[in-house]
């Protein structure tokens, strides 16, 4: 791969600006409707599943409840009935469940402790 001579900091800000502009652009022109569509599917759904506090979660909610509109409520009182089978669920499947998410997370707050000092 051919090394670049230029780099972004070589740039004005307005440059740079254009120049995200006209790959987005591009981009955008030389991806399929397919392509396209699992790029926002994978957009939205990181959007959506991936928040982290309740600033995000509040704002995914009101995303949800733009979308759906006047239909939101029923929609969550439709899952909400739906989840009442999911309360039959023995508790000690549900409490292993937590423990292995509990484990996974300790595990990667390990993980990522011992990358930062593999440098």
């Amino acid at each position: 791969m051919k090394k670049n001579s230029i780099i972004y900091s070589d740039l004005s800000k307005k440059q740079l600006e254009n120049l995200k502009e006209l790959y987005i652009q591009k981009k955008i022109e030389s991806m399929s409707n397919q392509e396209l569509k699992q790029y926002v599917l994978e957009i939205i759904s990181h959007q959506i599943n991936d928040t982290i506090g309740k600033e995000e979660e509040l704002e995914a909610w009101r995303e949800m409840s733009d979308f759906f509109g006047e239909q939101f409520e029923i929609i969550i009182l439709e899952i909400q009935k739906k989840s009442i089978d999911d309360k039959n669920i023995p508790e000690t499947e549900i409490d292993s469940q937590k423990q292995r998410i509990e484990l996974l997370e300790r595990n990667n707050l390990d993980q990522n402790k011992k990358d930062m000092w593999d440098d």
